[in-house]
């Protein structure tokens, strides 16, 4: 029998996860209001929270020094291609380790879990050089590469984790039905892990989205995505906070929206094992 939670305990653990919530979405507030003010009120001090003259001027401005639409289009053509298709790449990778395991299944997996905590600058010099002689600076297929490559040991160690929790002899009895490989993948395994594919694929989406340092390095325009849409706004003549406060808001907006609407499927994915 589980123990009782009195009432005092659930408001303070409920007003402790309150404040948690709003320090840590601090920020994002911040520079919201800070993209309606001008770039008198922003640099303030003391600072002005909410009783500053209010004005649209700063994405008026944003608007029509850089092409919004194309750099988004540019994001959503990256962070989606690549999580598609590491995906692809994932979901059989992750089921041969998960239901078909060597004795070197969890060296490989620790060795990719491992180039996570290289620095990318330690091979950014390489890569760009690669790039360089194949053509692929400033293009959206170069940066769908590198991504999905960067993402992959992320996305293929969450879906071996929920795959592991599936039991093998709902697939022994697909196999025993007569289903081929590609159809236990395709009709069994994958409708089963629908929560945990969509939490990855959601985790990735964000990933790739927020990613910064190989989009700066690896473009110029043409494939510029929204993290460089940013970063035009911090020049040698100084930082204009309004303006880059309001160029943010817009390059996030997209994904805390996603993110939002998307939650529930994340937590559910992230918690829950595929069968009870």
């Amino acid at each position: 029998m589980a123990r009782a939670i009195s009432t005092k305990r659930k408001l303070t653990f409920t007003a402790i996860a309150w404040i948690i919530g709003l320090l840590m979405f601090f920020p994002i507030l911040w520079t919201f209001l800070t993209s309606f003010k001008s770039e008198g009120d922003a640099i303030a001090s003391p600072p002005v929270f909410l009783f500053f003259h209010w004005t649209t001027e700063n994405y008026v401005e944003v608007q029509g020094r850089s092409d919004y639409f194309a750099h988004f289009m540019n994001s959503v053509v990256i962070s989606f291609g690549s999580t598609l298709l590491g995906l692809a790449i994932a979901i059989p990778s992750a089921w041969a380790m998960a239901f078909s395991p060597t004795k070197r299944t969890k060296d490989v997996l620790m060795w990719m879990l491992s180039t996570k905590m290289m620095p990318p600058v330690g091979a950014l010099i390489p890569i760009y050089l690669l790039f360089r002689d194949g053509g692929l600076l400033d293009s959206r297929i170069g940066l769908v590469g590198v991504l999905t490559m960067i993402n992959l040991p992320i996305i293929i160690w969450m879906l071996y984790t929920y795959f592991k929790e599936i039991p093998g002899e709902i697939l022994e009895a697909a196999r025993m039905d007569g289903a081929s490989l590609i159809k236990e993948i395709i009709y069994v395994l994958t409708p089963m892990a629908v929560p945990g594919i969509a939490s990855t694929m959601l985790l990735n989406i964000i990933l790739s989205w927020n990613e910064a340092f190989w989009t700066l390095n690896l473009t110029t325009s043409v494939a510029a995505p929204l993290t460089t849409f940013i970063a035009s706004y911090s020049s040698p003549e100084g930082l204009f906070y309004a303006k880059l406060s309001a160029a943010s808001t817009m390059a996030i907006a997209p994904i805390v929206v996603l993110g939002w609407f998307s939650q529930k499927q994340l937590v559910r994915g992230l918690t829950f094992g595929a069968v009870k």
